[in-house]
């Protein structure tokens, strides 16, 4: 039996998706991809930046490493690893930030995807 034969039968875990949000969105706009990944067993997370959505009104910290941090802290409390993080717009943004801050060190990020992004 070849190892591809032998795998298949071996039920596979995908990597959790995180989406990160456009200015001025929350994270409702990601609702149809969101199901749609879900549909077929995905773990899918979706956090509201601060300031925008259901989060917190606040005064500062509107930045990309403040948002890295905030995305960080979403991913450590729920302790994704190995996570597909994917952003749009300003999300972009806070996922290219995200990525060498925080997701590669801590072995959190499996890949990357940037929806027209506005990179750093």
């Amino acid at each position: 039996m070849s190892a591809m034969n032998a795998m298949a039968g071996v039920p596979r875990t995908p990597s959790p998706s995180f989406f990160h949000h456009g200015w001025p969105l929350s994270s409702d706009d990601w609702d149809a991809q969101m199901l749609s990944f879900l549909s077929k067993g995905y773990r899918v997370v979706a956090h509201d930046r601060r300031g925008h959505g259901r989060s917190e009104q606040v005064a500062d910290g509107h930045d990309k490493d403040h948002y890295a941090a905030d995305a960080f802290a979403v991913a450590k409390a729920l302790d994704l690893k190995n996570a597909v993080h994917i952003g749009h717009s300003r999300g972009g943004g806070e996922v290219a930030r995200y990525v060498p801050r925080h997701g590669e060190p801590a072995g959190r990020v499996a890949k990357a995807v940037l929806v027209a992004a506005i990179p750093p």
